[in-house]
C-alpha cells in the first residue's frame, strides 16, 4: 500500500465531508454537537486516568489527538500537501504511523457525519442529549465499523509505544523540528513528538502501555455494548452520569 496515496485519499475524503457540512449548516452544527458530547464523554469515562500522574499524559494525548472536538483542518491540509515528501523525510515506521492516523481520522469523520444526520433526525423525540445520542448511535449502527475504529485507536497507541523503542529516533525528531516546520509539516512533527514523549514516559513504567491500552479497550467495548444493546433509558441515564463526571 502506497502511504502517500493513502494519506491523500483519506484527506480528500475528510475534505469532502467538511465541504458538505459547509453547504449544510444544520448538519455542521449537529456534527459539532456530537463531537463535543463525545469529547465530554471521554473526559468522564477516563476522569480517573486524567487525574493520574502515570496515565494522565497518555489519556490527554488520546483526548486531544483522537477523541477531541478540535478542528484538524490545518493538520489535514499539511498532511495532504506533504504526503509524498513524508516518505523521504521520515523513517518507515513513522510513515506507517502517519498513514494509520490518516485512515483512522477519515473513518472517524465519516462516522461523526453519519451521527450528525441521525442527531438531526432525533431532534423531536429525545428528552435529553444523552438519550438523543443513544438513539442516533443505534440509527447509524455499523457495529463492525465501530469495533474496527477502536482497534485502530489501540493500534495507534501500540505504534507510538514501538516508536519509542527505535534507537536514536527521539534525537532524529528533535533535529528534524526545524526542517519539518520549514517544509510545512509542523502539525505532523508536533503530533509525533507529543506521541513519542507521552508513550515514552508510559513505556518506562513496567506494563504501563499495556495497562493503559487494556483500560481503553475494556471501557470502550463496554460502552459500545451498552449503546448497541442495553435498554435505551438505562443507557441514556448511564451516559448522563458519565458526562457529569467530565472535567
Amino acid at each position: 500500500m502506497d502511504a502517500a496515496q493513502t494519506i491523500r485519499d483519506c484527506i480528500a475524503d475528510v475534505t469532502a465531508l467538511r465541504l458538505h457540512r459547509t453547504g449544510d449548516p444544520a448538519l455542521g452544527a449537529a456534527v459539532c454537537s456530537v463531537k463535543s458530547l463525545q469529547a465530554r464523554r471521554f473526559r468522564g469515562t477516563y476522569a480517573d486516568l486524567m487525574g493520574s500522574p502515570s496515565f494522565g499524559p497518555a489519556a490527554r494525548f488520546f483526548l486531544e489527538e483522537l477523541y477531541s472536538d478540535t478542528d484538524y483542518t490545518d493538520r489535514d491540509l499539511q498532511f495532504g500537501r506533504i504526503a509524498g515528501t513524508l516518505q523521504t523525510m521520515f523513517p518507515q515506521p513513522v510513515v506507517a504511523t502517519a498513514m494509520a492516523l490518516a485512515v483512522l481520522h477519515a473513518q472517524t469523520e465519516g462516522l461523526d457525519q453519519d451521527m450528525g444526520r441521525a442527531w438531526l433526525a432525533h431532534a423531536a423525540d429525545a428528552a435529553s442529549d444523552p438519550t438523543r445520542y443513544t438513539a442516533a448511535w443505534r440509527t447509524v449502527g455499523q457495529r463492525h465499523t465501530r469495533q474496527q475504529q477502536l482497534q485502530r485507536v489501540l493500534a495507534m497507541g501500540n505504534d507510538l509505544a514501538r516508536l519509542t523503542r527505535t534507537p536514536g529516533l527521539r534525537m532524529m525528531l528533535r533535529m528534524m523540528r526545524g526542517p519539518a516546520n520549514a517544509a510545512g509539516m509542523g502539525a505532523l512533527q508536533r503530533f509525533l513528538e507529543a506521541g513519542f514523549d507521552t508513550f515514552g514516559q508510559l513505556a518506562r513504567q513496567r506494563g504501563g502501555v499495556e495497562q493503559f491500552l487494556a483500560t481503553i479497550e475494556a471501557r470502550e467495548r463496554s460502552l459500545m455494548e451498552q449503546l448497541f444493546d442495553a435498554d435505551a433509558v438505562t443507557c441514556g441515564t448511564q451516559l448522563a452520569n458519565t458526562l457529569g463526571q467530565a472535567r
